[in-house]
This record gives C-alpha cells, sequence and structure tokens, in this order.
C-alpha cells in the first residue's frame, strides 16, 4: 500500500509539480494538497496522512504554525517543512514545534524522494548543513545548562495524574480507563512526560520525578 502525503504550498504550479513526482512514485501517494496552513489542518484532520509536507511561507496560516497546530491536534503528525531558503532561526523553530525534517525547494528529485522516504521511516530529514548548524546550537545552548539543573518544562496537572499511575505500574490501557482518555492521549502525555524530564523510558521519569518530589514512589 502506498504510504499517504498531504501537500501544502501556496504556489500551485510548483505543488501540482510536486504531486505528479511524488504520484509517479509506486510507494507514495498524494491523497490531499492546501493552499495554506488552516487548509492543511482542515485536511489533516480529515485524512490523517502518514506525511505532511508544508511550505513555510503561505498566506493566511504558514507552515511553522501550520505545523504547531497539526501536532497541537495530531502529536504523532510527521512534517516536513519546505524553504526556498536556509534560515537557521525558522530552522531552530520548525524543529522545537515538531517539524521531522526541513527541505530547500531546489533540491534534486532524487534527494526529495529519498528525504520522504526517510520521513516516512521517522528519520530526521537534514541537510547536511542544516544539520551541522543544529548540533551546533544544541551543543551551545548544553553548555548554558548544568548538567544536573531540573528541566525548565513543568508537568501539567494531566501529565502528573498520568505519571503517577505510570509509578504504581499501570499500562497505558489501564491509565486510558482510569483516567477515562483514550490510548492515543495517553500514549501522547508519556511522550510529553518523557521529553520534558529527558528520561529515556518509563521507569527513569518515575526515578527522576521522585527525585525532584514531583510524585511518591512506590509501585503496586
Amino acid at each position: 500500500m502506498a504510504a499517504r502525503i498531504l501537500l501544502a504550498d501556496d504556489h500551485d504550479l510548483f505543488r501540482e509539480g510536486l504531486a505528479g513526482l511524488v504520484d509517479a512514485q509506486p510507494d507514495l501517494e498524494v491523497i490531499g494538497q492546501a493552499r495554506d496552513g488552516l487548509e492543511a489542518l482542515a485536511l489533516a484532520r480529515e485524512l490523517q496522512p502518514e506525511l505532511i509536507i508544508i511550505d513555510i511561507k503561505m498566506p493566511v496560516c504558514d507552515g511553522l504554525e501550520a505545523t504547531r497546530l497539526i501536532r497541537a491536534e495530531l502529536p504523532e503528525a510527521r512534517i516536513v517543512i519546505l524553504t526556498v531558503h536556509d534560515e537557521d532561526e525558522k530552522l531552530f523553530e520548525a524543529i522545537k514545534l515538531g517539524a521531522i525534517g526541513y527541505l530547500l525547494k531546489d533540491t534534486s528529485s532524487k534527494d526529495f524522494l529519498h528525504s520522504v522516504r526517510r520521513a516516512l521511516r521517522g528519520e530526521a530529514t537534514l541537510p547536511p548543513k542544516l544539520a551541522a548548524r543544529l548540533l551546533d546550537e544544541f551543543a551551545r545552548l548544553a553548555k548554558q545548562v548544568p548538567p544536573d539543573s531540573p528541566p525548565r518544562s513543568d508537568l501539567t496537572s494531566r501529565e502528573r495524574e498520568v505519571l503517577n499511575l505510570v509509578a504504581t505500574g499501570a499500562t497505558d490501557k489501564e491509565i486510558s480507563v482510569q483516567l477515562s482518555l483514550s490510548l492515543h492521549t495517553v500514549k501522547s502525555h508519556v511522550r510529553n512526560i518523557l521529553s520534558k524530564l529527558h528520561a529515556a523510558n518509563r521507569r527513569q521519569a518515575v526515578k527522576l520525578a521522585v527525585r525532584q518530589g514531583r510524585i511518591k514512589g512506590g509501585k503496586r
């Protein structure tokens, strides 16, 4: 079955050309096209694509805002940003908002398709030059934060509820029943908890939270 892709770009000729390139591949299929970020959000809700490719500069709602809105509603959405210029500030903002990749519009068809398939596998898709700049920025930021300092992002009340249940050994399904949440929402909360606590897994997240006094320890 072909991977389902949504394209968003306000330039019809470019977008339709991109759609033709993608649809010519036996393993890829364009299931929707949007002219702005709000239309992309509506189509993402309706079509649930496996990958969303969004132009960074669009009217009404640009690619960065569209990424923020889509990721807020569909946390597992894979988004690749398209742009003409390799602007560092926009790159960092796109990644912070949850984009999995960043592609320049002057990339070759071969490299574009290779990046699309990598993104579908969940791999980051960054041009080498931009990847190097991103790593440099992360290294610079890491030097500014003491290694033992607590995470800046605090947990929401709902995330603390989920984490307390994780600490008891409850599974995602059990948590969804106890808190009357969908399984998808519970998994999203767990991912956010791991990210905020900088934890590699659930067990480490519980240990860190107990050590920081966020929750009480104990397993059922």
